[in-house]
């Protein structure tokens, strides 16, 4: 059993793939090919949003943002604790400060009242001045956007949305990467929608932004690329992961977010009742690019882990350490004791095999074998 199946995924999509990748070699433009422009298209439309600029991975999607809003020292970032690294490691990387908000138990995305808690602090201290949210959809289930949108407008915040796991949610029929100033995603291969390599996009209805991120993206140009009119990386989308993308995002819109959806719902059928099962709000979508379940202790989940290691079960622990105890952030500032849901969680998940193509008899293997254990 895989976790995350891509080799069966290719398979399914092998001819349209292995043409596409084919059309490339033949065409030789490897950089800045027709596929690129292409899919920058296809992905804005299918977001809902005006623009999309592409580039070489999500964590540089996000990084381009607040690069491109002139974040830096002196600035206070809001991130949730209980996420991936790349998170907060940009706003370091920017020299500003990542300030750390504990998580709603049930969504495990950023709880908006300690959010707002956060920020008053912030402001009560004084040293530091509040600029931007960055709200991640973990899991594949988007942030409560309408709640920290209106906390945003309240301080006058920026919002950055981090839809590296959320590509395909949805809030009331709005798309993941459309909601705040700005939204980035990761085309990481084990992403709801992956490329065969690194890749990402930022996602903006701001004109002005989505030129400046091109510009930030390819050495900080200006009328062409030896025209450098600003300091910039080089961060570009190539033309076989975005062909490779074309054929997946048809995927992926057909019929795999679907495929996903129907997995989980299964999953919950089997398991309510047996632990406790992701917990999707009244009008939200997830993409599920996990499945996580919560266990009564760190023990329990530990056995379980090892218990289905031995009949051939993966699963992985998505995150075993809550981004306030990096030891790269030992030295940020963090009010101890004030992320307490995000502490025992991390103790406490066990993310199950989840893909578009996971058959109905391999859910109801894993969930035999989980009540078997508990």
């Amino acid at each position: 059993m895989q976790f995350r199946d891509l080799k069966t995924q290719y398979h399914h999509l092998k001819k349209d793939i292995d043409a596409a990748i084919g059309s490339v070699l033949d065409n030789a433009n490897f950089i800045s090919g027709a596929p690129v422009t292409e899919l920058e298209e296809q992905l804005a439309q299918y977001v809902g949003v005006k623009h999309c600029e592409t580039c070489g991975n999500g964590t540089d999607a996000l990084s381009l943002v607040l690069m491109a809003w002139g974040i830096g020292p002196g600035d206070a970032v809001f991130v949730p604790d209980f996420t991936f690294f790349a998170s907060g490691e940009v706003v370091a990387h920017q020299g500003a400060t990542p300030v750390f908000v504990d998580v709603d138990e049930d969504s495990f995305n950023m709880d908006s009242k300690r959010l707002e808690e956060a920020i008053q602090a912030v402001l009560a201290e004084g040293q530091l001045t509040p600029k931007v949210i960055i709200a991640v959809d973990l899991f594949g289930l988007p942030a409560d956007y309408p709640k920290i949108q209106a906390i945003a407008d309240k301080y006058g915040l920026k919002v950055l949305e981090d839809g590296a796991q959320g590509f395909g949610g949805a809030i009331n029929g709005k798309r993941a990467c459309s909601f705040g100033d700005a939204a980035t995603t990761s085309f990481f291969p084990a992403k709801p929608l992956g490329c065969y390599g690194d890749g990402g996009a930022v996602f903006t209805d701001d004109s002005d932004l989505a030129a400046l991120i091109n510009s930030c993206k390819i050495h900080g140009k200006g009328s062409f690329k030896y025209d450098n009119v600003r300091i910039g990386v080089n961060s570009r989308l190539d033309t076989l992961q975005a062909a490779i993308l074309q054929v997946k995002l048809r995927a992926f819109s057909d019929n795999e977010l679907q495929a996903v959806n129907d997995a989980a719902a299964q999953y919950t059928r089997k398991l309510s009742g047996v632990v406790k099962t992701p917990v999707i709000p009244e009008g939200f979508l997830s993409s599920w690019a996990q499945y996580t379940i919560t266990l009564s202790s760190a023990s329990q989940r530990d056995r379980l882990q090892a218990a289905l290691k031995e009949q051939g079960i993966p699963t992985m622990i998505y995150y075993p350490k809550p981004m306030h105890e990096q030891t790269a952030f030992k030295d940020t500032p963090f009010i101890k004791g004030s992320c307490p849901v995000t502490e025992q969680l991390c103790g406490r998940v066990l993310a199950l095999p989840m893909h578009p193509y996971l058959t109905e008899g391999a859910i109801g293997a894993v969930a035999s074998e989980i009540k078997k254990q508990i």
